[in-house]
């Protein structure tokens, strides 16, 4: 069986159809977008088991919370911040199981054999969690402008906060985490 690639508009379709509990296009719909989610989990979290798990956890984020999908944009913009919401959380899941079971060294984890954002960028998963400890209202337009490439037109309409508030967040949330950034180890 080939299957048809879905349009932008197809996927807004079948989410308005999902948000009015059509039980076949909750479907069609999270089989539509489950490739694009999992590739969003995968670029935080690259070991696939990982990313599968994060992937799992959006999926069923996106079914119990589509009726917060305000329209004003794409729908899969909407569906990118939960799939990177949940790798986050699964991303913290997991450092605290290890860290519970002694697994992680007190010293820097070894990126050969922890899930790594970027491939290579554990150090930037970490100042992610210090920053949004003090700072919260910069990570995730930061997160969405620097790793994910999403346009400051796309962040602002997503988060719902002005252009120029987005602008200023990305900036400020770039000064506090370049000095947690080990890349000088």
């Amino acid at each position: 069986m080939i299957r048809e690639e879905l349009t932008p508009d197809d996927v807004d379709e079948l989410a308005r159809r999902a948000q009015g509990d059509d039980r076949d296009a909750m479907e069609q719909l999270l089989t539509a977008v489950r490739p694009r989610c999992l590739n969003v989990c995968r670029q935080v979290l690259p070991y696939t088991p990982d990313a599968e798990d994060a992937c799992q956890e959006a999926l069923i984020n996106i079914s119990n919370k589509i009726g917060s999908w305000g329209r004003q944009g794409r729908f899969t913009t909407w569906m990118h911040v939960v799939a990177v919401n949940s790798a986050r959380t699964t991303y913290r899941r997991m450092k605290n199981q290890a860290i519970s079971s002694d697994v992680l060294p007190l010293e820097k984890p070894d990126p050969r054999t922890t899930s790594v954002i970027a491939g290579t960028r554990l150090d930037l998963l970490e100042a992610m969690e210090t920053i949004e400890r003090d700072h919260p209202q910069f990570v995730e337009p930061l997160i969405l402008r620097d790793v994910y490439g999403m346009s400051y037109d796309d962040i602002a309409q997503q988060i719902g906060i002005p252009l120029g508030t987005v602008k200023a967040q990305i900036h400020h949330g770039r000064k506090l985490a370049r000095p947690l950034l080990r890349g000088h180890d």
